[in-house]
């Protein structure tokens, strides 16, 4: 499963993107096919897992929902 993480540049987003990159690949390590950064703009923080949109901003950010639904997505990759 490919991971992308979609962070506003000129918001100073990167640091939160680099965070939650290394979180999510410290908890899956080679489980997951990437864990990509695509520079962004206009406010935008989106997680997408598979191409579906995990989370995206103005939600509230939280890297443990955000681990949870990446583990029950690749719980359900596996059932498929």
């Amino acid at each position: 499963m490919n991971i992308e993480i979609e962070y506003c540049v000129p918001c100073g987003y990167l640091d939160r993107a680099v965070d939650a990159q290394r979180r999510l690949l410290t908890e899956f390590g080679n489980k997951l096919a990437s864990v990509s950064l695509k520079p962004g703009d206009q406010g935008v923080f989106t997680f997408r897992a598979g191409g579906r949109e995990i989370y995206s901003k103005p939600a509230e950010f939280n890297i443990e929902d955000i681990v949870a639904t990446v583990r029950q997505e690749l719980r359900g990759s596996k059932a498929a």
